[in-house]
């Protein structure tokens, strides 16, 4: 078939008010050419994949019966919606998605009038689709829809049911679309996810209450408060007779389905029923993850984000790694189970991403010992704490910006009280594509004024295995671990393991000229760079040299270094992979201060700005910590006169 013919609705389509030119019986056929122009797609330029393809009915559903972007629709995690970005003017521009430059990863609203909140992380469409909707009200726009679509997922995160309790008991009429697939990245876990596959609601039912609250309201024998208490009424007596209670009715919240989520004419029929329906009110409809591509129907969580794929035969693209140095997350979880098949009170913790971090490792070997709680991050921390309290050591694995979710409970929870939590954070500096939600940006710095705390990173694969080593060692209270996304340095990296005392670093060059003072794998970029640079002097004649400290620890930091360095040294640059505000440089700037010395000093980190999408190594060159920036800041900070 021609690209001209598989397109040829979508062609059609440059905005949702195209879509809604099209006679509802031909919406099926808009399906297919959306989720076949998906396909096409991210088979060449990888992206969030099986996500997208489960929701092509609905999305299509949604922007045919709301007026959008007048009618707000909020997407929970943006995973699930390029289906969205295509059919709200950007697919011709959909080539670029998640490139430098190019479309953002996720719903943005700076990039689209359609895209109405941020959404990177779970659990906050609920919330975000309650505040529009009290500004709708707010504001006189009586005719403004608001649509929240939610994953069953993340209906598991505590801000999903904040979000479900306040939009019970305040005035409004949003929709709340329940998207089940029984998937989140791993498979979603824990008792409500039972629950959503035993929820059962007649649409009979539903249609004929509808229709007679209506005559009531018309009769003026039903107002807002009778109707309240009539909900309760009626709950009740239905859970009653239906033995089966109802969560979102318990909280006067209507539940409708479940439905078939790829039947797309139902699903508009459905929706034009729910539109005007007063109150807030719960559709739920069953999906499948990957629906229409079969391999990523079969293995989900494998095509979450799949990679570059041969969309006839299925295969994946992948990358000969035999000779290459291992991911710093399979380092982490083959250590792990490494550490626990040696010390019994060790425990693994995830919220929904074993696969992600390697917890799954343990997982597969110690099932009893390695926990997935779902999305669900300040219970990830707070379980771990309960855990620490009666003597278990927990590694918590976290991505790192999915952790700013649990700063209280790290806090309470943990810190006060000086638990024995290991808190590794996978994903830590720029990520690359998936952009400003997903860079692990700020956690050296706001963790670093925490008392108790433990905070390091490791400079490469053998490091990580020795501080989490010394991590697991007795009275070690809360102790912080974070490293990147991506691969080490080394093939050869499974070295023995051996304590690193708690507070040192290690100096691994010495010289005489300028100090570069690193924390974490952000060191090899310095290492080239340093050696780039003294070649460079030594082929201009000059023997310019550069001491390089890896400080392992940014707390407690090194003072012993940091004083050797204030003495010897006029020049100092240090290098951070996270926000220079509060960091390293700052660390190290707030020493010299306090202890007398006033070195010239550059710190190179990243900025006091959210850093967009595009590949780590041109992210890191615009932020100004790859090698070659760092040889020209060497550069300039030997030309200049100390003052």
């Amino acid at each position: 078939m021609s690209h001209k013919n598989t397109y040829e609705l979508l062609t059609q389509i440059k905005l949702p008010k195209d879509l809604r030119k099209i006679p509802i019986e031909q919406l099926p056929q808009v399906c297919d050419e959306l989720r076949q122009n998906i396909i096409d797609e991210l088979a060449d330029n990888p992206g969030h994949f099986a996500s997208s393809l489960g929701v092509v009915e609905l999305t299509v559903a949604l922007h045919y019966v709301y007026d959008t972007p007048y009618d707000r629709i909020v997407w929970d995690v943006g995973h699930q919606a390029y289906g969205h970005k295509i059919l709200t003017g950007r697919r011709e521009m959909f080539h670029t998605n998640r490139k430098l430059n190019g479309l953002k990863p996720f719903p943005s609203p700076s990039e689209s009038e359609y895209d109405t909140f941020t959404c990177g992380h779970a659990s906050n469409s609920i919330s975000a689709a309650l505040g529009m909707a009290i500004a709708a009200a707010n504001k006189g726009e009586t005719q403004r829809h608001i649509v929240a679509v939610i994953g069953d997922g993340s209906m598991s995160g505590g801000l999903a049911f904040e979000g479900l309790n306040n939009a019970s008991s305040s005035p409004n009429d949003i929709l709340i679309i329940l998207n089940d697939n029984n998937m989140s990245i791993d498979r979603s876990v824990g008792g409500m996810n039972h629950y959503f596959h035993q929820l059962h609601t007649s649409s009979f039912y539903n249609r004929l209450r509808f229709k007679v609250s209506r005559k009531l309201y018309n009769w003026g024998w039903l107002n807002d408060d009778r109707r309240k208490k009539l909900i309760r009424f009626n709950n009740s007596l239905k859970s009653l007779i239906s033995n089966q209670q109802n969560v979102f009715e318990g909280m006067n919240i209507r539940y409708f389905g479940p439905s078939d989520g790829h039947n797309v004419i139902d699903l508009v029929h459905t929706l034009q029923t729910l539109k005007d329906m007063k109150g807030p009110k719960l559709l739920h409809i069953h999906t499948t993850k990957g629906k229409g591509f079969e391999p990523a129907e079969k293995a989900a969580t494998i095509w979450h984000a799949p990679g570059k794929f041969d969309k006839e035969t299925g295969e994946r693209k992948e990358t000969d790694t035999t000779n290459l140095p291992p991911r710093y997350q399979d380092v982490f979880g083959e250590t792990l189970l490494e550490l626990a098949q040696n010390n019994p009170r060790i425990i693994g913790v995830t919220p929904a991403m074993p696969s992600g971090c390697s917890l799954n490792i343990l997982m597969k070997a110690m099932p009893e010992r390695a926990f997935d709680v779902g999305i669900a991050e300040g219970h990830a921390v707070t379980f771990s704490g309960g855990m620490a309290q009666d003597g278990l050591i927990p590694f918590c694995n976290i991505y790192s910006s999915f952790a700013q979710r649990a700063y209280d409970n790290i806090i309470h929870d943990v810190a006060i009280e000086r638990l024995n939590v290991v808190f590794c954070f996978d994903r830590a500096g720029i990520v690359g594509e998936d952009g400003p939600t997903h860079h692990g940006a700020f956690d050296l710095a706001a963790l670093r004024p925490i008392p108790n705390l433990t905070i390091s990173s490791p400079y490469d694969e053998m490091e990580l295995r020795r501080l989490m080593y010394t991590a697991q060692l007795p009275n070690q209270g809360p102790f912080v671990i974070r490293y990147p996304r991506g691969r080490g340095t080394h093939t050869e990296w499974k070295c023995p393991m051996e304590e690193v005392k708690i507070g040192k670093g290690r100096k691994l060059k010495d010289g005489k000229d300028i100090a570069i003072l690193s924390l974490g794998p952000i060191g090899a970029n310095a290492a080239k760079a340093i050696e780039m640079f003294e070649k460079e002097e030594a082929d201009n004649g000059k023997s310019t040299s550069v001491a390089h400290y890896d400080m392992r620890f940014l707390k407690p930091i090194d003072t012993d270094i940091l004083h050797e360095v204030g003495n010897k040294f006029k020049k100092i640059i240090t290098i951070e992979d996270g926000v220079i505000c509060g960091g390293l440089g700052s660390t190290v700037l707030e020493y010299m201060s306090d202890n007398g010395f006033a070195p010239q000093m550059i710190r190179l980190g990243l900025p006091d700005s959210f850093i967009e999408h595009g590949s780590v190594q041109q992210l890191q060159q615009m932020v100004g910590i790859d090698c070659n920036t760092i040889v020209n800041r060497l550069r300039s900070i030997i030309s200049t006169e100390t003052t």
